[in-house]
C-alpha cells in the first residue's frame, strides 16, 4: 500500500513532535501494511505569495525531511519515503510551481479548506488550479462541518478535475458520526479516488482496521484499488482509475449505509 497523506515529519505541525514520534509513525504505518509513503506536512496557500516567508519555511520542511529519510534509511529500509504537503486553501490560487508543494513532485497536490468548512465558490478555486496544469486532491471532505448540507458539491468538484481522498479512520468513527455516514456514502457511490491515513505519529491507526472493514462487506476490489492501484498510479504522475460503486453483502445493509441523507 501506499499512503500520501500523513503527518510524519518531526517537529514541523501537528504531527511528529520529535524524531522519536516519526519513528513511532513510520512503524505503525509499517505494521499495518503500508510500504510506500508521501509524507506531507501542512502549509497554507497564501505563504505562495510571501515568496521570502515561503522559503523560510520550506527551509524548515527540508531540515525536518531530512531527518526523517535519514530515519527511514537506517531503520526501514525496505519503505520507500517521498514528501509533499497539504495545502490549506486559504487563498484559492496558490503557485505549486516549486515541486516540493506537489505529491512526490508529480503534477498531483494534496489540497484542504480552511478551519473544517467549506468555503463560497470552492469549485471555482479547484477549477482555477486545474487551469494552471495541476491536480487538486481534496483530502477528506468527509469531515468538513457543513459538507451534509453540500453534498453536491462533490460530483462538483469531481467535473473541475478534482480528485477525492477520504480517511480511512472515516469509516471507523475516528470524526464522528456525519464523517462515518458520508465516507460510506461516498464509496458506495463510487466517488472515492484515494484513502489515505491522516495519521499523526500518535494514537490510533486506521489505515488495517479499515480494511478489515471494506473487506468484511465485500469491498475487497476497492480497497485495493484506492490503497494499492491508484495511489501507484499517482506516483507515476498518471490519473486515477475509476473505482466502482459497491454492493456490500445484504440489501439492507447498503440501504441503511446510503440512507444517512
Amino acid at each position: 500500500m501506499l499512503d500520501f497523506h500523513n503527518h510524519l515529519m518531526p517537529g514541523v505541525d501537528d504531527g511528529a513532535v520529535d524524531l522519536d514520534e516519526s519513528r513511532v509513525g513510520l512503524d505503525t504505518l509499517r505494521r499495518q501494511g503500508v510500504r510506500d509513503i508521501i509524507t506531507t506536512p501542512h502549509i497554507r496557500a497564501s505563504l505562495t505569495e510571501r515568496p521570502r516567508e515561503l522559503g523560510i519555511y520550506l527551509g524548515v520542511i527540508d531540515r525536518a525531511w531530512d531527518r526523517l529519510r535519514t530515519l527511514a534509511e537506517a531503520e526501514f529500509p525496505e519503505m520507500r519515503l517521498e514528501r509533499g504537503v497539504e495545502i490549506m486553501l486559504d487563498i484559492p490560487h496558490p503557485d505549486l510551481s516549486d515541486p516540493r508543494l506537489r505529491l512526490a513532485g508529480t503534477s498531483f497536490a494534496l489540497v484542504e479548506f480552511p478551519f473544517m468548512s467549506i468555503p463560497p465558490h470552492s469549485t471555482r478555486a479547484i477549477g482555477e488550479i486545474v487551469e494552471r496544469g495541476w491536480t487538486p486532491v481534496i483530502a477528506h471532505p468527509e469531515r468538513y462541518s457543513n459538507m451534509p448540507a453540500h453534498y453536491d458539491l462533490v460530483d462538483d468538484w469531481r467535473d473541475a478535475g478534482g480528485l477525492i481522498q477520504v480517511n480511512s479512520g472515516s469509516f471507523l468513527s475516528f470524526y464522528g458520526s456525519a464523517a462515518k455516514r458520508f465516507a460510506w456514502y461516498l464509496i458506495g457511490r463510487g466517488c472515492v479516488d484515494y484513502l489515505s491515513s491522516d495519521y499523526h505519529s500518535r494514537g490510533k491507526c486506521a489505515v488495517e482496521p479499515c480494511g478489515t472493514e471494506l473487506k468484511a462487506i465485500g469491498a475487497e476490489a476497492q480497497w485495493r484499488e484506492l490503497t494499492t492501484t491508484n495511489p501507484q498510479r499517482l506516483l507515476r504522475n498518471e490519473g486515477p482509475v475509476a473505482v466502482p460503486p459497491f454492493e456490500p453483502k445484504g440489501r439492507s445493509l447498503l440501504k441503511r449505509l446510503l440512507a444517512w441523507r
